[in-house]
């Protein structure tokens, strides 16, 4: 716990934002996990796989976004670079 000054409410404060970081350092670690398998998966050309990580990646996205974990803001952009990335496979492919 912090060396706060205060009772009850400061240490039962404490106490919730230590339960918060711990939840969201397993959502944005998670995160991380799915953005790197995508782009493997599409740097390696595995289309099948990738199209599946990037639904994944999405739906991860999107539920940090509903528990307040990150903002809709960078979920948008995280989504847009993955689906450049994405487009950008398919077209070496063609």
């Amino acid at each position: 716990m912090a060396n706060i000054k205060g009772g009850r409410a400061a240490r039962k404060r404490d106490r919730q934002n230590a339960k918060a970081n711990k939840r969201n350092s397993s959502v944005k670690t998670r995160l991380h996990d799915d953005h790197k398998k995508l782009f493997k998966a599409a740097d390696a050309g595995k289309k099948e796989d990738a199209e599946k990580k990037f639904k994944e990646f999405v739906s991860g996205l999107d539920k940090a976004v509903k528990k307040g974990v990150i903002t809709k803001n960078a979920a948008s952009r995280r989504k847009s670079r993955a689906q450049l990335k994405m487009n950008k496979m398919e077209k070496a492919e063609a």
